[in-house]
Formats: C-alpha cells, structure tokens, sequence
C-alpha cells in the first residue's frame, strides 16, 4: 500500500476541537472513545481509496484527484493531518475498513443496497450513471442484453457486478469475467485494443477518461442514477458519519462542492479525437525506449520528465531521423548553429538530441526576467523556443503598451499574433514574427504535457511498464 501525508492547516482547530470532544469522555468514563475522538486524538484521518482519475493520483504538487481533495478538505474541518491508503484492488477495501485500517473509504463508490447493509454511509455528494462502453466500428451494444455472448469485463466486487447479477437473472446468456487484478483504465485500454468487446464504467470516470482512449466509445447508459458517498465503518457510532454529513452540507451550500467537481470534470480543452489517436499512437510505438532517456536527462538537469517528452513530441513526433527543409534535425529538431553551441556531435543520437533541447531550454528559461514565476515562465521559454527571446521581449512590451501584465502568459499570448501585423511588428526592435506559430507551439507542448501528465500519475498501462 501507498501511504502519503499532508500537514494539517489548522492545529489550533484541531487542538479546540479535542479539548471539547474529550471532556466528556474523561468526565464518563468510557472505555473507548468514538470514531470521531480516536480521529482526533490521533492527529489525523485516514482515507482508504484506490489509484485513479475519480479518485486519488500523484499530481505534480503530490498526492490529488476529486477525493483527495475533497477528503482533505474534511480533514481540514476537522483539523487534522489527511493520510492516504491506497488499496492495490477494489475489493480489499471493504475488509481493510472491517479491520479499522482507515476511518473512511473515499473511492468513487457507488451507495448501494448490499453495501448498506455493510457499512454506514455519508450522504451522497456525487450522482452518476453506468456507461457501457465497446470499440469504435464494432457493432454497437444497444442494451445489456446484446452483450450476451460478447466478452465483458469489469472490475471484481463492484457495483458493476452488481448491475450485471441483477440483469442476468432475465438475460441467461450475460456472462462477464470480474479481475481484481486491474484497474478502470487497464480495461478501457483492453476495449480500445478489441482485447475485449465492453466494460462497464461511472459515468464521471468516462468523461475524465475518453480523450485518452479515442477508439473507445459510450454504447448506451443504463437508466436510473448512481448516488456517491464514503463508508464508515458499520455499527451504531456514527459520530464520524455526523461530523461528515455537517461538512458536506456547509461545502454544498457554499458551491465548494460544486468547484471542485467542476476542477476535476470539466470537459478539457485539449487535443481533439483525432489529434489525441495520433498521440497515443507514438506514445505506443515511439516513446517507450525513450522514456528512460526523457527521464535520465530530466532528473540531471530538473526539468519534468514529461515537459520534455512533450516538446520532443511537437518537434519529431518522438522520430529520430526527423528532418525538415529547413535543416533542423532530430528529435528535438536543433539546427547546426544550437546543436553546435550545446557541443552535440551528431542530432541524430536521441540521447544528444534531447540532452541539447533541455539545455537550450534551460538556457531560454534563464533568460527570462527572473520576476516572472512558474509556470508562466515556461511557457514563455517555450515561446522563445519557438521563435526566439527578441520576438518574446516585443510581445511583451506590446502587452504592457496595452495596459496587461506582461509577466503573465495568458496576457503575452494573446498579443503574439501582432507581430505578423505590420501595424504593429513596425513598433517593435526586431520585427516581424510568425507568433501565431508560437502560440499554437506552446498550447500543443501544453496539451501533450497535461496528456502525460495525466497518463503518468494514473498510472496509465501504457506508460507504467516503463517505469
């Protein structure tokens, strides 16, 4: 199991609440405190969960995903310390709460009848539906019916099982194979192959996870909604429970509920479906025997891993041999004179090719005016990357000419299009520009960075055998 910690905001809460809960219990004289004063005699609330997009990743700032957070923000009520379990299957869960290894199980899981009559729950904070999803050009499933005699596969013990008990009892020919042993996304990765014909999948989770996956597609959703809450452990204290349900009334009124949904379901503005089929495509064929280079290079000279491997994918497509008809080659596509001044010998060695890229980044970077903070300053690197640092500095002069903040990116990009207006690029010390291609340069190596982002910390098949 994972195990990470976070540090508490407010101890003098935390220290508050304990003295008032704990009086009465030394005045009683019990022999076990509740579940909420054991919370707070500890110091800390332990979340049980399960790696994934719904619920718990490591970001690049650490442990993250809409349960982490949202947990941690109880805890913060609460005033304690937010630590995180995570289960290596869906199915230990259950037993891991039965055995008090955690105080709650915060996993995207769906209340449910049979779960009820297990465990106590906080009130619902999430609704969502069952999608059935199947490969894009296969015949398309229109109920759970024309999934008999097709392989389905979901995950063991969840409420996908439950769904598929349910209709077997008027479909005698629905049959599934539940695996413990894999996660939401090793199974659309398998749909996506046409390993196997449909899974089933919350509605939220396919929302985070189609972009990813172009060649998977929603068949139908089942009818009816699914209410979304923690688990407590069972049994008549439920002074956790009490303390929980206060929280996420406050955090619903106050639309904080509604922000973080919103933070981590909102449809992204990244590549679109073909662009993504592309990517993963090279991500599949081209990127694992570079990853240990990508990374190797990142870590000597601090960069993010993926930021490299992101510009590498604007430039190249991940090719070694690329070249273009203006003489810049290989995978981070260098000229001589920039593959001469980072001492490169050949650029077509992927592992000289992306040393030079970062150290010319690098290089850029450290141009930038040292008051512009992250990461606005690489994004303004990437610019200069593109076009050079005397067409970022025009920018941004025009950016502050027009009254903005030319220490912001979002401010710069949007006057990078001037410099190819002669209107404009005449004010300026060096000229004309073609910053619409800077623009457009850095939202791709944006977009490729957040998709490996994204597939990194989700522990996404196709990256995780590299690590």
């Amino acid at each position: 199991m994972h195990s990470a910690r976070t540090i508490p905001i407010s101890r003098g809460l935390k220290a508050a609440l304990t003295s008032l809960l704990f009086l009465p219990f030394l005045i009683s004289g019990h022999d076990r405190p509740t579940f909420l004063e054991q919370v707070l005699q500890r110091g800390s609330l332990t979340m049980l969960t399960r790696n994934g997009p719904s619920t718990y990743y490591l970001g690049p700032d650490g442990p993250t995903g809409p349960e982490v957070e949202l947990a941690r923000a109880f805890a913060d009520y609460l005033g304690v310390a937010l630590e995180i379990e995570a289960a290596t299957a869906f199915g230990q869960l259950s037993g891991l709460l039965e055995r008090r290894q955690g105080d709650l199980i915060a996993a995207n899981l769906t209340r449910t009848p049979d779960r009820e009559m297990r465990f106590n729950f906080g009130p619902d904070y999430l609704e969502t539906s069952t999608v059935v999803v199947y490969k894009r050009g296969q015949q398309r499933p229109e109920s759970l019916a024309d999934l008999a005699g097709r392989k389905v596969m979901v995950i063991a013990d969840s409420s996908y099982e439950e769904t598929l008990r349910d209709a077997q009892q008027q479909i005698p020919g629905l049959e599934w194979e539940p695996r413990a042993d894999v996660g939401i996304e090793e199974l659309l990765l398998a749909v996506a192959d046409g390993a196997i014909d449909a899974t089933l999948v919350d509605s939220n989770i396919y929302s985070l996870s189609a972009d990813y996956y172009p060649r998977i597609e929603a068949a139908f959703t089942l009818p009816g909604k699914l209410p979304h809450a923690w688990a407590f452990p069972p049994g008549s204290d439920d002074s956790l429970v009490q303390q929980a349900r206060t929280f996420l009334q406050q955090a619903q009124q106050s639309g904080r509920l509604a922000a973080l949904h919103e933070a981590f379901y909102a449809p992204s503005e990244g590549m679109d479906r073909v662009g993504m089929f592309h990517f993963l495509r090279q991500v599949r064929l081209r990127l694992p025997p570079l990853i240990p280079v990508f990374r190797e290079v990142a870590q000597a000279y601090d960069l993010d891993w993926r930021l490299l491997a992101a510009i590498g994918y604007q430039e190249s497509h991940w090719d070694p041999e690329a070249s273009s008809h203006t003489g810049v080659r290989g995978i981070m596509m260098l000229t001589e004179s920039t593959a001469a001044q980072m001492g490169l010998t050949d650029r077509l060695d992927p592992r000289q090719s992306i040393d030079g890229g970062a150290r010319y980044f690098l290089r850029l970077r450290d141009r930038v005016p040292a008051d512009i903070k992250e990461p606005d300053r690489s994004w303004m690197a990437l610019a200069a990357y593109n076009m050079g640092l005397g067409h970022l500095d025009d920018a941004r002069v025009l950016t502050e000419t027009q009254g903005a903040d030319p220490d912001l990116w979002h401010e710069v990009e949007q006057r990078l299009d001037l410099l190819s207006q002669e209107k404009w690029h005449s004010q300026t010390r060096y000229g004309y520009a073609r910053g619409h291609e800077a623009r457009k340069f850095v939202a791709n190596v944006r977009s490729y960075y957040e998709a490996l982002m994204w597939m990194d910390t989700r522990e996404h098949p196709l990256l995780v055998a590299e690590r």
